[in-house]
């Protein structure tokens, strides 16, 4: 008799996407000669930059050539990609990170879910509310949590609400917790941490013995001088934290698959013996174990962002979008929504009018001016009454939406 792992009977309905995807596309059966606007799941949809393009086709070259061919890279990464990251994400912010600290992997939500696993399951885990739901779908696959409750929290995670009322930002625990997951520019939300918030949460995992988990994928959205890019511009936090980077949203690679986690060798956690172990050793034995590393062709195309021409060429992508989310954020603001993020981040957090619920909002939207976003309910809790705009779309259909949002608006 082959048995199940049951924690996955205590996860609740789809994950949040596909459940997106299947109403979708059973609309769009139904209404074959309706033109959906998507600005939902937070895909890209311009093309990648030529310099990234340029590099791939040199690295696919080299696969066809006897004296340049590679076969199994090293699990970590290729040191040409790892010492660009290195250089241009973090010494050039006076951060000193080394190379050897940075693993390459095949995308973030990846690393999120993975990262829990070489870590004790008496560890308490701390997440925002509203947040990514990878954290703690992971969580209870693995688990470490009991079942949800009447509330939809599960039970043995410890939720950091945030609300509009502390700006979406959570508050420290009063409780002690082992295990931080921390995000920004913030999914969904679109909010930002001050310094000196991050100072904060440093000091908190450093006089707890926590350790904070922090997902920075769309840093590089960051638009205002004084926001941090990365958790380790606070001093404390080579001890006490892990970030993940993605090249998805950076560089348009949600359908190439590269992305990074940083583990600086200063990072220690303890054993049931009281002994204290790099943490950096332990994801190294597990990514090496269960993981052959991104494509050769893949980390060439990667490492072409830090060219100059690169760099130009991404800088001009990302303002493109964060040109779609100034658009969308005065539209909705001028049809009177309450509207957050949108300034440091690709995403539009809208609270819905007169308390409608937010897969309510989602199917209103749907079917009376198909256009389509994400509802703030799938993100937690704290995010029932609020919706999720993407910037990721073409100018044209941003520009479509809004007005058809204002149409809807003026009936």
């Amino acid at each position: 008799m082959a048995y199940l792992n049951e924690n996955y009977e205590k996860l609740q309905a789809g994950y949040l996407f596909p459940e997106i995807g299947r109403r979708v596309n059973a609309y769009a059966a139904q209404n074959p000669d309706k033109k959906i606007i998507r600005m939902g799941i937070g895909d890209v949809t311009q093309p990648l930059v030529p310099a990234v393009i340029k590099a791939f086709h040199e690295g696919v070259e080299d696969m066809a050539k006897i004296e340049t061919f590679k076969g199994y890279g090293p699990e970590q990464g290729y040191a040409f990609l790892r010492e660009a990251i290195a250089e241009n994400e973090f010494h050039a912010r006076g951060v000193q990170i080394s190379a050897d600290d940075i693993f390459i992997s095949d995308g973030s939500k990846c690393d999120t879910g993975n990262i829990l696993e070489i870590f004790g399951m008496n560890n308490i885990i701390a997440v925002q509310d509203p947040v990514y739901p990878v954290y703690v779908d992971t969580s209870v696959m693995g688990g470490r949590t009991g079942t949800m409750q009447a509330s939809g929290y599960y039970e043995q995670i410890v939720y950091m609400l945030c609300t509009a009322e502390n700006n979406f930002t959570p508050e420290l625990p009063k409780q002690k917790v082992d295990l931080i997951f921390l995000c920004f520019p913030n999914n969904p939300t679109g909010t930002t941490s001050t310094r000196e918030n991050l100072e904060k949460w440093v000091a908190y995992a450093r006089a707890n013995n926590s350790i904070i988990l922090y997902d920075a994928a769309y840093e590089a959205y960051i638009q205002d001088a004084d926001v941090p890019h990365s958790i380790f511009e606070i001093p404390g936090a080579e001890t006490c934290a892990i970030e993940f980077r993605s090249f998805s949203k950076k560089a348009g690679f949600t359908g190439v698959r590269c992305a990074y986690v940083i583990i600086p060798e200063t990072l220690k956690a303890a054993n049931s013996k009281g002994e204290m172990v790099s943490v950096k050793a332990l994801w190294s034995r597990r990514h090496s174990t269960k993981f052959n590393g991104a494509s050769y062709p893949v980390q060439r195309a990667a490492a072409a962002i830090y060219t100059p021409e690169g760099k130009e060429q991404i800088a001009g992508v990302i303002a493109y979008y964060m040109e779609n989310a100034r658009i969308m954020k005065a539209s909705l603001e001028q049809q009177g929504f309450t509207v957050f993020g949108g300034v440091n981040a690709p995403y539009v957090w809208v609270k819905t009018k007169n308390n409608m619920k937010s897969w309510e909002f989602f199917d209103q939207l749907l079917n009376e001016i198909q256009v389509v976003g994400t509802p703030g309910s799938g993100f937690g809790p704290c995010g029932e009454g609020y919706f999720r705009f993407s910037a990721f779309a073409a100018r044209e259909n941003v520009i479509e939406a809004m007005e058809r949002l204002r149409s809807m608006n003026n009936e």
